[in-house]
């Protein structure tokens, strides 16, 4: 999906699109509840909530909350050159430019705007815009990773201006969400987390926040869809919304019609650059568990498996005898693993984790990285045609475990070559632009010193087959080009598909 922005508004840059979206996808621990509310002293701005008649409108509801929902203003210090290669179009013709500023304006002229001939660094100073709510009466405050990624200065601005300065207790890339704190003196109205998984399609939901530095300001809408996959990271699950949220709106809360907080708008889909009526909010019940861990540690643990995995689709399901297609298909299994110790192996289907069912492949990673660690999980396996159940102890995911799951290291094999291969999914059919009945293993990374590079191989070519053997797993490319290397053969023949071209290169085997 592409034209999905960040909804921060950032001064510097106003007029350029931002194409894609920061990591929005939400597990954690599978905490069930938020600590730091169950310690304030007085009642959420809900409580004072009485049943919404949406015929009178929901003024009540915004005038409970409101005071709960927060401007996020950042300041970011970066240092920048200008001087003897001003950027004003073909970098070759610098110097004449350079040449015509002086004469036309004066050297004093060019030297105080440009940085004069000794290219002196300057500080610039970027500004952006977000919103966040607060969550405790002392002053813990729930945003977007994206609003403060790279902030230097943050304050937390309220509706009646008053401004305090906050310090980041912790920030998730791979789940957008960063929590702050603030200290203010004295209580504050707080609003509280609801169940977004009671949450239909079809219910009114009520946003609040800061779009475009209009703080304050309130849109009202339904739910339009549920589980959207927007392709930000591995936990997609968004509440798409039309309520219109533009930039600025990002980090701000999604509220039911009880004034609970259901979801963290956080991207809007956008053609235009401004609102159409597609916007996407990150589910409070996966919310919730990150906020906990990040006010208690400042960090965000998951859970490890440790397969790679692919959708399951017609073709394989009918190939693998299920009835329908579902589920995750195991293409790798990481070795050391907790996947490999339980005995799973290539080939086998997941079709349930604990007692709940897989039905898409996405689903998978979404529940595995909701497991505390050490906990002992039963998963349904499709294998040989027959249903199987699988006793797994899931692991800690830590930076090493995290990057075998999502990119397992390169093999020797692989190293040799100097490429990172993985199966193909629906993700990277998209990203690559590959057709869907192509089945391969894609090139995702390559080194510019190999000889593979050398042959012209690229990155986003599908190997189809190496020597005669057709392939479909990283396994399988391994296991072929150990096979060759164990035969002295002194090169490889891959048929690799390319745009759509297919056609035979041979790498040397030194």
């Amino acid at each position: 999906m592409r034209n999905l922005q960040l909804i921060t508004d950032t001064a510097a840059k106003n007029k350029l699109r931002v194409l894609f979206v920061s990591a929005t996808l939400l597990a954690g621990l599978g905490l069930s509840s938020l600590p730091l509310t169950a310690q304030a002293q007085t009642p959420p701005a809900s409580a004072q909530i009485k049943e919404i008649n949406i015929n009178n409108g929901f003024s009540s509801l915004v005038k409970a909350v409101k005071p709960a929902v927060v401007n996020i203003a950042t300041t970011s210090h970066s240092k920048s050159t200008f001087g003897k290669t001003p950027h004003f179009g073909n970098r070759n013709s610098a110097p004449e430019l350079e040449d015509f500023m002086k004469r036309f304006f004066g050297e004093q002229f060019f030297d105080k705007q440009f940085g004069g001939p000794q290219n002196a660094p300057s500080t610039r100073e970027t500004h952006a815009l977000g919103s966040g709510f607060i969550i405790s009466e002392d002053g813990v405050v729930v945003t977007n990773h994206h609003v403060i990624d790279g902030a230097d200065e943050i304050e937390v601005v309220f509706q009646d201006g008053k401004r305090y300065p906050a310090t980041l207790k912790g920030s998730d890339k791979k789940t957008d969400i960063a929590v702050l704190q603030i200290d203010a003196d004295h209580p504050l109205t707080y609003v509280s987390f609801g169940d977004s998984d009671n949450t239909e399609v079809g219910d009114w939901v009520v946003a609040i926040g800061n779009p475009f530095g209009l703080g304050g300001s309130v849109s009202v809408g339904v739910v339009s869809a549920r589980g959207r996959d927007i392709q930000s990271g591995p936990y997609d699950d968004f509440i798409q919304i039309d309520a219109p949220i533009n930039r600025g709106n990002s980090g701000g809360p999604l509220f039911n019609t009880h004034g609970e907080v259901i979801g963290v708008n956080s991207a809007i889909y956008s053609p235009t650059g401004g609102s159409v009526g597609i916007g996407f909010s990150i589910p409070s019940a996966l919310v919730k568990n990150v906020v906990t861990q990040l006010s208690d540690t400042g960090i965000v643990e998951r859970g490890w498996l440790g397969v790679q995995i692919q959708t399951v689709s017609d073709d394989i399901a009918e190939g693998l005898g299920l009835e329908e297609a579902h589920g995750a298909l195991v293409s790798q299994v990481v070795e050391n693993s907790p996947a490999q110790r339980s005995g799973i192996q290539v080939g086998d289907v997941i079709i349930s984790y604990d007692k709940q069912r897989v039905d898409e492949m996405r689903d998978l990673p979404r529940l595995v990285a909701n497991t505390i660690a050490d906990s002992t999980v039963s998963l349904g396996i499709w294998r040989n045609e027959a249903k199987q159940t699988i006793e797994v102890v899931i692991a800690e995911n830590q930076d090493k475990a995290q990057q075998a799951e999502s990119n397992p290291e390169r093999s020797e094999t692989e190293e040799k070559l100097g490429l990172a291969l993985k199966p193909l999914n629906d993700e990277l059919r998209k990203q690559y632009s590959v057709q869907t009945e192509t089945e391969g293993v894609i090139i995702t990374d390559i080194d510019p010193a190999s000889e593979a590079a050398g042959r012209g191989v690229r990155v986003g070519d599908v190997i189809l087959k190496v020597g005669r053997e057709n392939v479909s797993t990283v396994v399988q490319v391994n296991e072929s080009i150990k096979s060759a290397l164990d035969d002295k053969k002194t090169s490889l023949l891959l048929l690799i598909e390319r745009e759509g071209q297919v056609l035979f290169v041979a790498i040397p085997l030194g």
